[in-house]
């Protein structure tokens, strides 16, 4: 298996059925072996997340109960197969050229880890989004970048991708559900000493977007505060 797309799904059927044929059509023109597996985490929906994963012909995976985003995304690592790991959002909010250059960079270039940043001058996002999603997103990462992420100021783009070890690796360790996962994910790749390759992103989707700044700011703040505490106590070592 070359590649393993993960894609964390609440409540999302009609999202999925109106974007993932356009993931499917891109990747089936690659002719490479490919699985793209959707977690569903503890949606309800009377099973319609279910009923459209498996006309998709995707992987179903489901989480008991609705435990976050970071902990869908941990379910989907763990049982995908690929050489190559990436995931994204359900509504696939980024033209899927941008997952060609993913693998150039993980497979030719051989980087352990690459991540979209919607902040490159390269990208395509922040002038097609709302001024209260800009400004609460700018709020955050500049708080992530300056006290946790080692100067990385875009944690939050949707779109992430790793070598199957290094996905076994992270993903084996992380321990926060929320959205701030992502940020957990670059500060345990920042202590490894990882190559880390950051990305031009062009947004294609908002279809799915489901987090307000406003709203989650303050668990994601105390998450911040957690990934730290998790760091001291040791609970980021790799597993032997």
């Amino acid at each position: 298996m070359y590649l393993s797309v993960i894609i964390p799904s609440y409540n999302s059927s009609s999202v999925l059925k109106n974007n993932i044929p356009y993931l499917l059509s891109h990747l089936d023109a690659k002719g490479y072996e490919y699985e793209v597996l959707v977690v569903d985490d503890g949606s309800r929906d009377e099973g319609k997340t279910h009923k459209a994963v498996e006309e998709l012909g995707c992987t179903y995976l489901k989480n008991p109960v609705n435990m976050g985003k970071g902990a869908a995304v941990r379910n989907g690592m763990k049982n995908a197969k690929g050489k190559f790991r990436i995931f994204t959002d359900a509504d696939i909010p980024f033209n899927a050229e941008a997952m060609d250059l993913f693998l150039h960079y993980l497979d030719f270039k051989e980087f352990d880890m690459v991540i979209g940043d919607r902040t490159l001058q390269q990208s395509n996002y922040f002038g097609e989004i709302s001024k209260a999603r800009k400004l609460g997103s700018a709020w955050f990462s500049f708080i992530v970048g300056r006290f946790v992420a080692g100067g990385m100021f875009d944690t939050q783009c949707g779109m992430k991708g790793f070598r199957a070890s290094i996905a076994d690796d992270i993903f084996g360790v992380g321990r926060v559900n929320g959205f701030a996962f992502d940020v957990e994910i670059i500060y345990i790749a920042l202590k490894r000493n990882l190559d880390i390759k950051r990305l031009p992103v062009t947004l294609r989707s908002q279809e799915g977007s489901s987090v307000s700044m406003l709203k989650h700011s303050f668990a994601m703040i105390m998450d911040l505060f957690r990934i730290k505490t998790f760091h001291m106590r040791g609970k980021y070592e790799k597993i032997r």
